[in-house]
């Protein structure tokens, strides 16, 4: 490990060494360029290629890194992020990427929407596709409706079904016809319940999940339960026209912009310090969601908020390898796939809010 990170080091000092943008500059497209091009390299580290997943990390989080190479591979202009997913799909399609988590099922799935999106191969979105299915059979009448978290059928939760509404409306988007009338059929069933669980509190944040008799558990406000709902609902409005869609993301996303950070405005876990390998990867998730959220509601404030905390990442919270730690405003902790991931969510989306490309 530590000679290919010697390597990418040599290769990318060159590139970062012509940054001259200051720690209190908002950068431009220029600096943003080369601080993905570190940070990808970085990742690309952890990246096994006879697996198709990341050392270091969990499985739902490889489908997180894989999707955050797919994205500054498109801003970048290179191919890694085509070739790993094209890699990662041959050597686990033999399990069609299901588990017993509907919740993991979801990344994957919204992955493969990116690999599809990007490639325009055919074989990713029937992939994604079938992952929807198998999420779909998770859905019952408990607590009124929604999808488990696991086959286990032990919790209900806010993640699982962010992640069904998302990937639902994705791919009526993306299909035609009866498929996609199901789809839409789907995301709206669901959200509709969502809405209604209790989940989303009187700040407008959304809270883990459910208790045992069906209220809000009051559980903890994680960064990235708002990023997956605030995505699904502009993929809802683009679905269908409907502004309180729009008008609910936008309430959660500030919120969160307001409530999830620090005097200084810079995103945190409510673990921080101390996050576990799930955990690292939540705060790129929320900030990725500012960017389709912006294309239908554009305002200064998420380019803002993803230049503060790119700017915290770069000047704060890199090593000499340009690997990243937890607290983006903070020295490096330790560094591993997740952390890396979630940092690089943030750099690519910093450089799609402050461009005209398509999110």
């Amino acid at each position: 490990m530590v000679s290919r990170l010697a390597l990418i080091f040599c290769c990318v000092v060159a590139v970062v060494a012509s940054t001259t943008a200051t720690a209190g500059a908002a950068p431009d497209r220029g600096p943003l360029r080369s601080w993905i091009v570190a940070g990808a390299a970085a990742l690309d580290a952890w990246y096994v290629p006879k697996t198709g997943v990341y050392e270091t990390t969990n499985w739902w989080n490889a489908a997180n890194e894989l999707q955050a190479q797919l994205v500054s591979s498109k801003l970048l202009g290179d191919t890694r992020g085509m070739e790993h997913a094209a890699t990662t799909y041959d050597a686990k399609i033999d399990t069609s990427f299901q588990n017993d988590f509907y919740d993991d099922e979801g990344w994957w799935a919204l992955t493969w929407v990116q690999a599809y999106d990007i490639t325009h191969e055919h074989r990713y979105l029937v992939l994604a596709e079938s992952l929807f299915t198998d999420i779909a059979s998770g859905w019952d009448r408990t607590c009124g409706g929604g999808i488990w978290w696991s086959k286990s059928r032990d919790y209900k939760n806010a993640i699982p079904n962010e992640l069904f509404i998302s990937l639902a409306a994705k791919l009526a988007l993306r299909t035609q016809g009866a498929a996609s009338a199901n789809y839409r059929t789907w995301a709206e069933l669901d959200w509709n319940w969502f809405h209604s669980s209790g989940m989303i509190n009187d700040r407008n944040l959304v809270n883990d999940g459910l208790s045992s008799n069906c209220r809000n558990n009051a559980g903890t406000i994680w960064s990235y339960n708002q990023g997956v709902i605030v995505d699904g609902l502009t993929d809802l409005y683009k679905l269908t026209g409907q502004h309180d869609y729009i008008d609910s993301a936008t309430r959660i996303a500030k919120s969160a912009m307001s409530s999830l950070t620090d005097k200084s405005g810079i995103l945190h876990e409510p673990c921080e310090p101390m996050c576990n390998v799930d955990q690292t990867q939540f705060k790129g998730i929320f900030v990725r969601s500012l960017v389709s959220l912006n294309q239908i509601a554009p305002s200064s404030d998420y380019l803002q908020f993803a230049t503060r905390n790119a700017n915290a990442i770069w000047y704060a919270n890199s090593n000499l390898h340009h690997q990243f730690g937890l607290r983006w405003n903070g020295s490096v902790d330790t560094v591993d796939a997740s952390r890396q991931g979630s940092a690089l969510d943030c750099l690519n989306s910093a450089m799609r809010l402050g461009s005209k490309l398509d999110g």
